[in-house]
């Protein structure tokens, strides 16, 4: 008994000293910097109690969480029957300073207050709110802490207010009502319904432009949403209306596990006001009707479009929410009009259709083909012109083109067929890997008329040319081109920004003919050429062999004056340049077994199109000597008289020098250069 008697007075004075501790204003004292402590430590904020008072039956708390945000509950409470009665008042005038609490950046205040009834098996929440300017009233009931039944009624609330507390500018406004009456929102169970309705919509043209760079005329909306939830359906029906876009939906979805039945309409006069919610850059007018059906194991999305005023259908199957097949026909769509919707520039008109079947739509096991066509292609010569600053306008171009893409795995294999009033384009196998970016591509193009390129060349051409080569891109860039062309053939092959090209007896007269240039000579040219795209800085070397010049007023004036048939003689020699940007240094050494032409250091700027170098023309044991300087379409050609005139061909002809010999040498050397 004296244990007893022990341990009795023991458990009294810990029960008198808990109930002292807490229940009494001394306890209540001794409590307050400890629960300040725990809620500044949650809160992160220098929160302070104002007001702490706990007794047995009743208690007061004021909560001022910093400068004029504040809580307040006030109430009873039973320890043994575990009720309570409890009245709180939430005023919170200055939520910006919550961020630390609320995980997110607001603005504005939130007021609410109201009464909490009951135990923790079942209790009400009945309260009343001005958030968003609104008349707010809600009744909550919870079971076990967690809600089973909400009934809440919002007049007039704000949609510019909502967005000011979101720290967003009010692009948007309008007043919204909502009733909302969930009598039981227990999962499997659920009974309500919700009625929203948003009258007197504005969207201001102002902030659409300064916070999402849209530029819209006035526009005005409404939107109704009635809602009925029955056990784990909710049948819906939603319409959003304004001057520039409509939006309807109805149908039936089952959340948990998901399984919808429902129809969708989109028809956008503008898509420039759905950025915001699409986030997409895009204009232009777009409609769109389809159906939803299935399970989140399988859903089917079909739809109906006049895409770019196309003739647009597909059908897409989604497992988990991820595309796994596609089917897709687009017939007829604007190429301008895409354009435009996309915002990009006036590149072209056509018309292009495509029709696509994608078994397997995942990228790892992507299998499928896409056919494409282009017809009535016609591109903006004007504005290619202009954009690209070619050197003369543009012809006016028309294209078509057809394109086969077969899907495997991560690869899509091309088949490319281009043709052109300029130029056609066949590719057999253009393999793009989706997963790296990377590009493997065959070639072949054919210009059936050179002289069409002037707007680009600048350069008048004569003839046709046909290239081929392969393509690639991953890590480097990988060009190659081989063509015959003037009984000749060309290699060349890029890396990155490194050329290189090899020149295999190309016939001079040919290439010179296709340049429309005089065709002076008929020889072989073999010829290196290495090139740094990115520098504008490269070299050629090129061989000259069999050199052979047809008749020209210089080698008769020789024939004349010096008694040496040059026609006869067959030159080779070396033709080498160094390219540094327009500027070219040059250098010609062709000889014969008895005569020779040669220059050095030539200077020629490509941009100026400037020339300036010293000539010499050596005839056995005679030599003439010159210059050439000016515009290389009418050079301004210098002879040393005072050399010539020393040589044994000089003193020959010594009496018949006067005027008319010095003008025909000068016509010897601009028909030579």
């Amino acid at each position: 008994m004296k244990y007893f008697a022990w341990f009795i007075g023991i458990l009294a004075t810990l029960v008198v000293a808990l109930y002292i501790v807490v229940f009494t204003s001394f306890g209540n004292a001794l409590l307050k910097p400890m629960v300040e402590s725990k809620i500044n430590e949650q809160t992160k904020l220098q929160s302070r109690l104002s007001t702490f008072s706990l007794s047995m039956s009743d208690f007061e708390i004021v909560l001022e969480i910093n400068e004029n945000n504040k809580v307040e509950l006030k109430g009873i409470y039973s320890l043994f029957s575990q009720t309570f009665d409890v009245f709180y008042n939430i005023n919170l005038q200055n939520l910006q300073t919550l961020k630390s609490l609320t995980k997110t950046q607001l603005r504005g205040d939130f007021l609410t207050n109201g009464n909490v009834k009951g135990d923790i098996a079942f209790m009400k929440i009945d309260g009343k709110s001005s958030v968003a300017k609104s008349d707010t009233s809600y009744h909550v009931e919870l079971s076990e802490l967690n809600p089973t039944a909400i009934i809440a009624n919002i007049k007039g609330a704000k949609l510019s207010a909502l967005l000011y507390m979101s720290s967003q500018n009010p692009y948007a406004a309008a007043d919204i009502d909502m009733d909302i009456n969930f009598r039981d929102i227990t999962p499997h169970k659920m009974d309500g319904e919700v009625v929203l309705v948003s009258k007197n919509g504005k969207i201001d043209p102002k902030y659409m432009l300064s916070d999402f760079n849209v530029t819209i005329p006035k526009t005005s909306f409404s939107m109704n949403l009635d809602a009925k939830l029955k056990g784990d359906d909710i049948g819906y029906k939603y319409a959003l209306l304004s001057n520039l876009f409509k939006i309807d939906s109805s149908g039936s979805i089952v959340p948990q596990p998901l399984k919808a039945d429902l129809k969708y309409s989109l028809n956008v006069e503008n898509l420039e006001v759905l950025k915001p919610i699409t986030k997409a850059d895009i204009r232009g007018a777009f409609k769109l009707n389809g159906d939803v059906k299935g399970t989140k194991e399988k859903l089917l999305v079909s739809g109906i479009s006049d895409l770019a005023s196309s003739d647009t259908v597909f059908e897409a199957v989604l497992k988990e929410f991820s595309p796994a097949s596609i089917k897709a026909k687009i017939v007829n769509l604007d190429i301008a009009k895409l354009l435009y919707m996309l915002k990009q520039p006036h590149y072209s008109d056509g018309l292009f259709s495509m029709e696509a079947d994608i078994s397997d739509a995942s990228v790892e096991n992507l299998s499928g083909s896409v056919a494409t066509t282009i017809t009535k292609g016609v591109l903006d010569s004007k504005y290619l012109s202009k954009t690209y600053k070619f050197a003369s306008s543009m012809p006016k171009t028309t294209f078509g083109s057809t394109t086969t893409t077969m899907l495997k795995n991560a690869v899509a294999d091309s088949r490319v067929d281009f043709n052109s009033n300029i130029a056609d384009l066949d590719i057999k196998s253009a393999k793009f890997n989706i997963k790296d970016g990377s590009l493997q591509s065959d070639y072949k193009l054919s210009i059936p008329n050179l002289d069409a390129l002037f707007f680009a060349t600048n350069q008048h051409m004569r003839g046709a040319i046909t290239a081929k080569g392969t393509l690639t891109r991953a890590k480097d860039l990988d060009f190659t081109l081989y063509t015959e062309v003037a009984e000749g053939k060309i290699n060349a092959k890029l890396h990155n920004d490194d050329f290189f090209a090899d020149v295999d007896s190309v016939k001079t007269r040919k290439i010179l003919h296709m340049l429309l240039y005089p065709e002076i000579a008929d020889a072989s040219l073999n010829a290196k050429i290495k090139y740094d795209l990115a520098q504008s800085r490269g070299v050629f070397e090129g061989k000259v062999t069999d050199a052979k010049f047809v008749k020209n007023q210089t080698f008769d004036l020789i024939s004349q004056f010096v008694k040496f048939d040059m026609y006869k003689e067959l030159f080779s020699g070396n033709v080498n340049a160094k390219i540094d940007k327009e500027n070219i240094l040059a250098s010609i050494d062709l000889r014969s077994k008895d005569a020779a032409i040669k220059t050095e250091k030539t200077e020629l700027n490509t941009k100026t199109n400037q020339i300036d170098t010293d000539v010499s023309i050596r005839i056995k044991k005679d030599e003439i000597l010159g210059s050439v300087k000016g515009d290389i379409n009418a050079p301004k050609v210098s002879i040393d008289m005072e050399k010539f005139m020393k040589t044994k061909a000089g003193e020959a002809v010594q009496e018949k020098i006067d005027k008319e010999v010095e003008k025909g040498l000068n016509k010897l050397f601009k028909k030579l250069f």
